[in-house]
């Protein structure tokens, strides 16, 4: 056949196209509709195809693009030219370009898939008990990038030149699952595994897979190096072992994870819904918050006062083969940190997690990106991300407008992420943490820069918390100084709102009623925000309503002891001496370090202390005087502990939180729970307290949407409260809450991208 009676097209591809087995998809089908021409990965992760033939074979090989895939890969745009044919004899995957014609995902980690698994399972496969086994379908893919576009020379997987026999099924065009699959290795080729003690020195074991399993079944603390950073695997079932861990890892109360064998294991210390498992199972293999089971044979100590324990299931032959081989098949699997730390990721781990393990089972892949597990709940049947990680990161998300510029925003402070934006996707980073250690600012700018040099980022503008005194804030305005760009300070509940709108997909013009719900936040006019209702479009708000001023005497510490903020709260509404005597008959002097003393310096101070319309706050204090939790020893520890014990709650007739001239009436509330606690069960007066609150929000809403018709967005650390969302949802019917990404502060990167991309400044 001539030329002339060729067609020809090029294509270019974006979305998940790279690390997913999608060269090696493009070449079956363009041998089965018969034309030829080449594939190719470029550097903005994008995928490039010339196919030229018969006009039949051209359309037949567009048919099967567009309806068939391979499983991970996902199509965002699919671009077509006409060209004119140039003579190719056959089709072939070329080597990577470096050119970027349009930018696309970074593949992230992938959860080990059914057939792998069944191959380390098979003692007749030359994949038994392989812990690295991967295919063209799952593996790690982020967490191993040196740089794009992702092939094997680009990733820690360099290291593992590819035996003669994975060679021939890489270069087997009828293999599969491993033709051109870049991660793929065996036990002759690949990473090996070994175990230590807990002074460096080898132990001389023929498994240490096995071997280490024993060492945990026996009570040992074993940390284990995974796809993004270590795991400290313990036992989940005995108490003397995970109070152990607690002490080791000074970690009193926030709860431990679990990873169990498969979901009947599960279903033995959990009841999961069908969206639960749903979650479990997905390629993402998150965290999941799951009700436990009151006969669960997990210690109490695992999750304590909480109605839910986050299990996982193994997302590695070799998570999988560890609990195989121990007693219980689920095991606490917790990060491998020092409290407020990254996690561990290389050698470093034999230092900083001494005296929390005892023993050590290491492999020789370099971990590249350092990325922690992925957390999910589901908040009224619909799955809300807590912690952005693993699996999810670093997916876009796509805006229903193209932006101005390009941005780099750095977050807030506590459980940051950052984020990336460009044309109309926003990258949020994986999740970091808390801002107040340097090696969390390096992990933030490090996880940016990674993102920047992918995408061949020019920043125009660069976007930050309006917090002064945020470390995110300060390094942003020096990284705007350094390109000479505008620093853009966006106020942090507005940011939250806009993360909400553009994972939700609100267009560019349209403005929502926002109900910002979190801890704290710096607000407008110099106090501490954190329950407000405002109207609000991508690059302005007007504040509507908002919680009513409640006192923190002491700042930070009222945060950490909340029968300070009872107190002064109290003293406010009666007068110091009356409220000192509520106070103590409730016994919150027993919860002070300094005791009575404490206690009356907090009274006293109310007027001149701190205040605060802060959603986080008021749970603070309804949990303290409820006896719920009267110390936080982390973020969000005592509304946790009351969202969960309001399970099985019921209202309580009388006690409502009244909405007076655009506020929640908070005060005059606390004083009558206070009065109420020997009249009502503590489960129906946590339950009250927060499904009353929800309806007073949604009755802020309701006043401020007047007759006007426009969407209602939640969004904050807050909005993942079941009672809360339930509340606002009875007076306000229809809520939007964010999609695809944390509505705490590990979102709020998302919404200073969006405001600072479209943003007007000279």
């Amino acid at each position: 056949m001539g030329l002339k009676a060729r067609r020809a097209v090029l294509i270019r591809i974006t979305g998940l196209v790279q690390g997913v087995g999608f060269r090696p998809f493009i070449h079956r089908i363009a041998r089965r509709s018969g034309v030829r021409g080449y594939v190719k990965n470029l550097g903005g992760s994008e995928v490039e195809v010339w196919a030229e033939g018969a006009d039949g074979a051209v359309r037949r090989f567009l048919e099967l693009l567009e309806h068939e895939r391979p499983p991970p890969a996902e199509l965002d745009e699919v671009n077509v030219i006409e060209v004119e044919p140039r003579g190719y004899r056959e089709f072939r995957i070329l080597r990577s370009g470096r050119q970027v014609t349009r930018r696309s995902q970074i593949p992230p980690d992938i959860g080990v898939c059914e057939h792998c698994l069944r191959e380390v399972l098979d003692p007749s496969s030359r994949w038994y008990r392989y812990a690295f086994n991967s295919c063209a379908w799952c593996g790690p893919r982020f967490s191993m990038m040196y740089s794009t576009p992702y092939d094997r020379e680009n990733t820690a997987m360099r290291a593992f030149p590819l035996c003669d026999e994975c060679r021939r099924e890489y270069s087997d065009p009828d293999n599969l699952r491993r033709f051109h699959a870049q991660g793929i290795s065996c036990p002759r080729c690949g990473p090996k595994l070994w175990l230590l003690d807990g002074r460096g020195r080898e132990i001389a074991c023929e498994d240490p897979i096995r071997e280490a399993a024993r060492l945990v079944d026996e009570g040992f603390i074993v940390a284990v190096k995974g796809v993004g950073g270590f795991h400290i695997a313990a036992l989940a079932s005995d108490d003397d072992v995970v109070a152990e861990l607690r002490r080791r890892k000074h970690r009193p109360q926030k709860p431990f994870a679990i990873m169990a064998l498969d979901l009947e294991v599960v279903g033995r210390i959990a009841r999961p819904c069908e969206k639960h498992v749903e979650l479990l199972c997905s390629p993402q293999r998150p965290i999941v918050l799951v009700p436990k089971r009151e006969e669960a044979p997990v210690s109490e100590l695992v999750a304590p006062g909480l109605a839910e324990i986050g299990v996982m299931l193994p997302y590695t032959p070799l998570h999988y083969l560890l609990l195989m081989e121990t007693r219980d098949k689920f095991l606490i699997m917790t990060s491998g940190n020092r409290r407020g730390l990254p996690i561990c990721t290389g050698v470093e781990a034999l230092e900083e997690l001494k005296g929390i393990a005892d023993y050590f089972l290491l492999h020789n892949r370099e971990i590249v990106n350092r990325v922690d597990d992925s957390v999910v709940r589901l908040t009224d049947g619909i799955p809300q991300l807590l912690r952005r990680a693993r699996g999810y990161a670093p997916r876009w998300i796509r805006v229903p407008f193209k932006l101005e510029r390009e941005v780099i925003a750095l977050g807030a402070h506590l459980s940051n992420a950052g984020a990336v934006a460009f044309e109309d996707r926003v990258i949020p980073t994986q999740y970091v943490g808390d801002m107040d250690c340097l090696e969390n600012v390096e992990f933030l700018l490090s996880a940016l820069k990674f993102l920047e040099e992918c995408y061949k980022l020019s920043a125009k503008a660069i976007a930050s918390d309006a917090h002064p005194g945020y470390v995110t804030t300060r390094l942003a305005a020096s990284k705007a100084s350094q390109l000479g760009v505008p620093h853009i300070r966006v106020q942090h509940h507005h940011a939250h709102i806009v993360s909400a709108m553009a994972s939700v997909g609100i267009q560019a013009d349209e403005e929502v009623l926002g109900v910002a719900i979190d801890g704290a936040g710096y607000g407008a006019d110099g106090k501490i925000w954190g329950g407000e209702v405002m109207v609000a479009s991508y690059t302005g708000y007007e504040r509507v309503g908002h919680l009513e001023y409640i006192p923190l005497p002491g700042g930070d510490r009222a945060t950490i002891y909340p029968a300070r903020i009872v107190a002064a709260t109290l003293s406010l509404e009666l007068g110091p001496e009356h409220a000192l005597k509520i106070c103590e008959k409730l016994g919150l002097h027993h919860s002070l370090p300094g005791g009575r003393a404490e206690l009356a310096l907090a009274a006293r101070s109310a007027p001149s202390a701190p205040q605060a319309s802060s959603v986080g706050r008021f749970l603070d204090a309804a949990s303290a005087i409820l006896g719920i939790c009267r110390e936080r020893t982390y973020e969000g520890e005592p509304a946790m502990k009351l969202e969960a014990a309001a399970r099985g709650g019921g209202l309580v007739g009388g006690l409502k939180l009244e909405v007076e001239d655009g506020r929640v009436v908070v005060r005059e509330y606390l004083l009558r729970l206070a009065e109420a606690v020997d009249e009502h069960s503590v489960k129906d007066l946590a339950y009250t307290t927060q499904v009353r609150l929800g309806e007073a929000l949604g009755l802020l809403a309701r006043e401020a949407l007047g007759d006007a018709h426009m969407p209602v967005v939640v969004s904050g650390g807050a909005a993942v409260n079941d009672y809360i969302i339930k509340g606002l949802k009875k007076t306000v019917g229809k809520l939007l809450l964010p999609r695809g990404i944390p509505p705490g502060d590990g979102g709020i990167a998302v919404g200073q991208a969006v405001v600072a991309g479209l943003s007007f400044f000279e």
